[in-house]
């Protein structure tokens, strides 16, 4: 049996679910008082982040399943963030969630309860869990949806979060449904897209999407289509599978691709539909169907920003740009009321970190887009900051080797001023090789690095090309691997130009 790695052994001995119940009793003694397992494994399990660069102030991550989350919910978290003062701000993520930030230890039991009277949790949603299931940000409303992903994620999400599901998986693993023709989800662990069989909708069983600082790739065909209401117990399947056979000797090699990479595409998949049968029963699990991987999805995704007309008659989606996803305590407050005012208090969030307005009737448009809040979250933000993505960076990230949010709005704003860029250009910001702020997915992806200028080393991007989520999907490749800071807009500026058909603009005298 292979030796378990020390974070491996720390797990083996506690599961980090069990200090829910004990959750007052540890922030009444201080986080100082708290061994190191606690404090930066054990606790990720009820979603609550020690943070080094801010000891003592906390991150909370919260589950919101396909983004969706409403005013009322909106209004909480944003009071928990008002009472951290200058500390507090909260972070859109990439997987359609939010992450709350500034958090001493003892406000944790009080919001705990704060989120359960209004339907939220953020249980298991950091370290070797499975993360937040994403969906398409307009399920429900979307005129070119195949289906409505949001019953599917939420069933999904009660399948891994229930008594049957995963404590103590090798890793972190995600998982995301397909629900339209730009449901780009191959970044996944375990991705479902919209595909046909025999004429009945379905979808095709995408594995083995990752990035991380040692490898990085996108899902392949599992070999396998379902119908819908099979994806839960197919993904709980998935989980209890990965659960027993994942590696859990070097963490550097255990994300769930090394674990089909080692049996082989066909024997995973013969295991798979086993741990299926164990939990769906052997008759469900011989109904399962071959399938060839194709599918529905054929574009990248919206640009969600702006006015656009919903399926449902007279109603619309107002979609803002929220820059570099970051959120404070009044702005979020503000945006619940507006949704609250103008909607029906629906309130979807993206990937590409921005947030819309669902529900608003045509009468009630031309006040909503006279709202001041609009002047900061605007609905035609330039084809830069419209899906320019970023992680935390190096103020709330140890590993982060430069500020990446205001490296980017600034970069942003810049290039947006000199140029006139014909098209939308999606740029993707990391501030370490952990890549989570997803550069190989970026037409531009952006990494923290250092280089040298004038003989001393300084803060610096690795530049990546050419990352698609349109009908041939690719990663970015390696362009540059040192630009300092402050000659980035130069550079960019003329990979626009050469590479985006970029114009430069008649700039006042």
């Amino acid at each position: 049996m292979a030796t378990l790695n020390k974070v491996e052994q720390a797990k083996a001995s506690f599961c980090g679910l069990d200090l829910a119940p004990r959750l007052g009793e540890l922030s009444a003694a201080g986080w100082e008082s708290l061994d190191e397992a606690t404090l930066t494994i054990h606790l990720k399990w009820l979603g609550i982040f020690f943070r080094p660069v801010t000891p003592g102030r906390f991150m909370l991550r919260l589950r919101l399943p396909n983004g969706v989350l409403n005013a009322d919910q909106l209004d909480v978290l944003a009071e928990a963030i008002d009472r951290c003062g200058s500390h507090g701000s909260a972070d859109i993520t990439t997987r359609q969630n939010i992450q709350l930030r500034g958090l001493l230890l003892e406000d944790m039991p009080p919001l705990m309860a704060a989120l359960e009277r209004v339907g939220l949790t953020s249980r298991q949603s950091g370290h070797d869990n499975p993360r937040n299931v994403t969906g398409n940000p307009l399920a429900g409303i979307d005129p070119e949806e195949f289906i409505d992903t949001r019953p599917l994620v939420d069933r999904i999400q009660a399948a891994v979060l229930g008594p049957e599901g995963p404590r103590n998986l090798p890793r972190k693993f995600n998982v995301a449904v397909g629900g339209a023709p730009d449901s780009f989800l191959l970044h996944n662990d375990l991705a479902f897209l919209p595909a046909f069989n025999d004429g009945t909708l379905g979808f095709t069983v995408m594995v083995g999407g990752f990035f991380s600082a040692q490898r990085n790739e996108l899902a392949i065909p599992l070999g396998l289509w379902l119908p819908a209401d099979q994806l839960p117990a197919f993904t709980l399947a998935v989980l209890r599978h990965y659960e027993r056979q994942g590696d859990r000797s070097n963490r550097n090699k255990t994300r769930l691709m090394y674990l089909i990479d080692a049996v082989g595409l066909d024997t995973y998949r013969a295991e798979v539909v086993e741990s299926y049968g164990a939990v769906a029963g052997a008759a469900a699990a011989l109904a399962l169907v071959p399938h060839d991987g194709t599918h529905l999805v054929c574009r990248a995704p919206r640009d969600i920003c702006g006015v656009h007309a919903q399926k449902q008659p007279g109603l619309h989606w107002v979609g803002l740009h929220v820059p570099m996803g970051r959120l404070h305590a009044d702005s979020m407050t503000d945006l619940a009321r507006l949704a609250r005012t103008y909607g029906s208090g629906g309130l979807r969030l993206s990937e590409s970190q921005n947030a819309l307005i669902a529900d608003v009737p045509s009468d009630r448009l031309e006040a909503l887009l006279a709202e001041p809040l609009l002047r900061h979250f605007r609905v035609d933000p330039g084809p830069l900051a419209a899906e320019a993505v970023s992680c935390t960076g190096n103020r709330y990230c140890s590993f982060a080797l430069i500020p990446t949010k205001s490296t980017a709005q600034a970069v942003v704003e810049e290039l947006e001023r000199r140029l006139e860029v014909p098209h939308g250009v999606r740029t993707h910001w990391t501030g370490c090789p952990n890549a989570c702020g997803q550069p190989y997915m970026g037409a531009i992806g952006l990494m923290g690095a250092k280089a040298r200028k004038d003989g001393a080393m300084v803060e610096a991007v690795k530049v990546f090309l050419g990352g698609s989520m349109a009908a041939d999907p690719r990663l970015a490749e390696l362009h540059d691997k040192g630009i300092p800071l402050s000659e980035l807009p130069e550079a960019l500026e003329q990979i626009l130009v050469e590479r985006f058909g970029a114009r430069p603009r008649a700039l006042p005298a």
